[in-house]
């Protein structure tokens, strides 16, 4: 049951996380990109995409 639930962390992560992508302003080619790593390596790309992925449209000063 453990395993389970930790699946459905993982899924729920892996979908905020190509939501997140598909919605920044980062070019489309670098989308494709990241929602590939997101899906092919659920766990290691979310914690890449949390580090180095693209960020939303954020307010630089």
């Amino acid at each position: 049951m453990e395993y389970g639930l930790l699946g459905l962390i993982v899924l729920i992560a892996d979908i905020y996380a190509i939501y997140q992508t598909l919605t920044s302003g980062a070019s489309t080619g670098s989308k494709i990109l990241w929602v590939l790593l997101i899906l092919i390596l659920p766990v290691i790309g979310f914690i890449l995409w949390l580090v180095a992925g693209p960020r939303g449209g954020s307010v630089r000063v």
